[in-house]
């Protein structure tokens, strides 16, 4: 079953799914803005297109993740990401 998420005013959109592959995921896309994310389960995020500047919760620099480039994003904490052309990503919950 696909479930579509929407978040900071549609800036950010997603479907999430369950495969028994991979678990449960979302794909989506996020147009060009700054926005702090929480997590629940531990993330795993692939860029699919485009890129994301993102400040991970133990860093103190910001890092650049292009498509095909992965990063990963401990439970319960919050992630910054900055978003400067239409970004299409994958985030596997782990």
């Amino acid at each position: 079953m696909l479930t579509v998420n929407e978040y900071f005013t549609g800036k950010v959109k997603s479907i999430s799914f369950t495969n028994a592959t991979s678990g449960e995921s979302s794909v989506g896309v996020m147009v060009p803005g700054e926005y702090t994310f929480s997590t629940n389960k531990a993330e795993e995020m692939t860029v699919i297109s485009g890129s994301l500047n993102v400040l991970l919760p133990s860093a103190k620099d910001w890092q650049i993740f292009e498509a095909g480039q992965i990063f990963h994003v401990q439970a319960k904490s919050e992630f910054n990401v900055q978003v400067v052309e239409p970004t299409a990503y994958l985030c596997r919950y782990l």
